[in-house]
């Protein structure tokens, strides 16, 4: 059965002491509409098309512990970590008191970072593509080892451990899922093949269904069982109010951004949305996740009636 997520990636428009309380009605009405899961990006300036370093953007780990302790039932995780942003043994910490305080729904949601302009802003040292490709292997090795383990010992290029303690251990066993984001066919999804239970690709129906293609071919490859991989799907979602009022939000994003850019997105009334988005499940889509930058918990729940969520 199909899985929906909300993903929250917009905090502009409220006064800092108004903010928390925002994000966390948006959390605590996904989970009320049947959503199975809720993720932030990890990123410490907002992104351009939503305004860029001059907007908003909080911590990530330091939000989802807030949302932990609000919610009780969504899965709960970054959208995703940036390899190059935190040490991987201090990041298998943090997931892992994630973990903790939120009784077993934490995910690591990790990748290999693109955000050039707030690795130079903030000091952080932002390596070639493929370096940053060897880190993400290295780091999804020592999280999982730690996850599962409790006197981790790794030597690697790039990090390293020396009997690395993870007390209290995860509260899943096995610890949390990892995910990797991104959809690079050579060497991202091969790693997705060997380490990850999860992945998120965007882009349309097409490009979809040749990344799971992808995936599958790497998974002979490295003898893994696909099964064992949930494919996540993650879409812009743009609600309207009206067929007229989507072909304007259709026009206004063609004209803005290029074909490929917005080859991904979903626009239409709530009660269009299982429609609009058959098309990926069909191609391999085992979740469903909604980056809603401008809805309001209205919305959030008139998404989830329409998907017909189980809401207890």
């Amino acid at each position: 059965m199909t899985k929906f997520g909300v993903q929250l990636p917009n905090f502009s428009g409220f006064d800092p002491a108004d903010l928390f309380e925002h994000v966390a009605g948006l959390a605590t009405a996904a989970e009320g509409a049947g959503f199975h899961s809720v993720w932030v990006m990890d990123h410490f300036f907002q992104l351009p098309p939503l305004g860029g370093p001059d907007q908003p953007m909080l911590e990530a780990y330091t939000l989802l512990g807030a949302l932990a302790a609000r919610t009780r039932r969504v899965q709960l995780g970054t959208l995703v970590t940036g390899v190059t942003y935190r040490n991987p043994g201090i990041l298998a910490k943090i997931v892992t008191t994630l973990d903790v305080i939120s009784g077993g729904r934490a995910v690591l949601g990790i990748g290999g970072a693109w955000y050039d302009v707030e690795h130079r802003g903030l000091g952080v040292d932002y390596p070639a593509d493929r370096v940053r490709l060897d880190m993400l292997e290295e780091a999804v090795q020592i999280c999982r080892a730690m996850f599962t383990g409790d006197d981790v010992s790794f030597a690697g290029q790039h990090f390293r451990t020396e009997h690395a303690r993870n007390q209290p251990r995860p509260v899943q066993p096995g610890g949390p899922r990892i995910m990797i984001g991104g959809g690079g066919e050579k060497r991202t999804l091969r790693l997705v093949a060997k380490y990850a239970d999860q992945c998120n690709v965007t882009g349309d129906v097409r490009t979809l269904a040749r990344k799971v293609e992808v995936l599958h071919r790497h998974c002979a490859e490295v003898g893994r069982d696909p099964a064992e991989i949930g494919v996540t799907w993650m879409t812009p979602l743009i609600l309207t109010t009206s067929s007229q009022n989507t072909a304007e939000v259709n026009e206004m994003l063609a004209a803005a951004a290029a074909p490929e850019e917005i080859a991904g997105f979903t626009v239409g009334q709530p009660h269009e949305i299982p429609g609009l988005v058959a098309g990926h499940i069909d191609a391999g889509a085992a979740e469903v996740i909604f980056s809603l930058a401008f809805a309001d918990a209205a919305a959030i729940a008139a998404v989830g009636a329409a998907l017909g969520l189980d809401s207890r």
